[in-house]
């Protein structure tokens, strides 16, 4: 696998990533949450008036879009266990950007898929 598509993977997973960082933010508002306990209308209308779920939404279309890319350059069995990064990224997000609480056994649960990225990538 060459440089410039491990590239494109890692930086597709962290653009993932900050997607749920930002959906996460955007469903956290006070008028989600309202909207939400109305049903589903409110909820769809109001989701689609937030700027933080509408930019979560953008950002995962680019990600699909380059995802796309990154498919057609490498087997999908080497590409995919690449996503097990963003479980790092998006815990690391949620520790210290959120405020959640991460446990050891989480912490250790994503070490080990990250772990396993990293022997998927030596194999391909």
């Amino acid at each position: 696998m060459s440089y410039l598509v491990l590239g494109f993977i890692l930086l597709t997973v962290t653009l993932s990533a900050f997607a749920q960082l930002v959906l996460k933010l955007g469903v956290a508002k006070p008028s989600m949450a309202n909207a939400l306990e109305s049903g589903v209308v409110d909820a769809m209308l109001t989701a689609m008036m937030s700027p933080l779920i509408l930019i979560g939404l953008t950002m995962y279309g680019v990600a699909a879009a380059m995802w796309l890319w990154v498919l057609s350059k490498v087997d999908l069995s080497v590409a995919y266990p690449f996503v097990g990064v963003s479980f790092l990224i998006t815990m690391g997000f949620g520790a210290f950007i959120l405020n959640e609480n991460v446990t050891f056994i989480r912490i250790v649960g994503t070490i080990l898929i990250a772990g396993g990225c990293v022997l998927v990538g030596h194999s391909a």
